[in-house]
């Protein structure tokens, strides 16, 4: 039982999601009544494992869990969130909406309330209702990067760029280092045909990682798009004497990166990259 316990108590500590695991450990304590043994970790212990048993299924389990949670903390906002999983579990998905909405209508700073919220409101195929939900999320949890990449996705499949964008800003505004983050943004202004904005990002991109093929054909992309067009008045803006060079730079790269043999120096490309940006 003790190793149990310490294991489940790692896994909670860690967050890993490991339900298979967590069911596996966690199933005979349960059915023994040994969990009681482990005093206030008990409960923390029939939570784990009534959500480990949800995702892999066992609803017997995840019912006796819950209701042992709710003899000992009625009416709690966080058993109930564990029955709106469960109906969820069993596709009760107006049932599941019903209760979140009432944890949040009681206390609106709920976060994994206001999450579940959101999820169930995508998996009903409700998009205004999740965007609005999220929205309403993020104007209190502004420092969540999780929130703001869900916000950016759902506005993307609304088709909704200029919205997705900002979202991808106050991204990278909380993890400027994610060289993905900016690939993503600097596809979303491809898309909306800012394609001098999304060249600093794509260079951003292989300044974060170099030789990401994806940045590269990013860079050839907008390069391509920015030559053909007329050159640009503002001062800022990259020359077509620069443009060329990137150009060339980024094909010499992917030439590179593609060959078995390819062991071009990367020096005088990393620092026209920054020159770029």
């Amino acid at each position: 039982m003790v190793n149990a316990a310490k294991l489940l108590q790692d896994l909670r500590a860690s967050a890993e999601r490991k339900p298979d695991v967590v069911v596996r450990l966690g199933k005979p304590l349960i059915d023994s009544g040994a969990v009681m043994k482990l005093d206030a970790d008990a409960w923390l212990v029939y939570e784990q494992v009534a959500i480990a048993a949800l995702d892999v299924g066992d609803d017997v389990l995840a019912h006796k869990c819950i209701q042992a949670l709710e003899a000992k903390f009625p009416g709690s906002a966080r058993v109930n969130r564990l029955n709106g999983m469960k109906f969820e579990a069993v596709g009760k998905l107006t049932e599941a909406a019903a209760i979140y909405k009432a944890i949040l209508e009681e206390d609106e700073t709920n976060v994994l309330a206001a999450k579940r919220q959101v999820m169930l409101l995508r998996a009903m195929g409700l998009p205004t209702d999740a965007i609005s939900a999220l929205v309403k999320y993020l104007d209190i949890n502004y420092t969540d990067f999780e929130g703001w990449l869900q916000l950016a996705d759902l506005y993307l499949e609304e088709l909704m760029y200029g919205q997705a964008a900002f979202c991808m800003e106050e991204v990278l505004m909380l993890q400027s280092q994610n060289h993905i983050f900016h690939l993503k943004y600097a596809e979303i202004l491809y898309t909306q045909e800012n394609y001098q904005l999304a060249l600093k990002q794509f260079c951003r991109v292989i300044e974060l990682c170099k030789d990401h093929v994806r940045g590269l054909y990013g860079i050839k992309l907008c390069t391509s798009r920015l030559l053909k067009s007329a050159p640009s008045k503002d001062a800022t803006a990259t020359s077509q004497e620069d443009l060329k060079a990137i150009d060339l730079l980024a094909t010499e790269r992917l030439i590179a990166v593609y060959s078995a043999n390819g062991a071009a120096s990367t020096k005088s490309i990393s620092t026209k990259w920054i020159e770029c940006l």
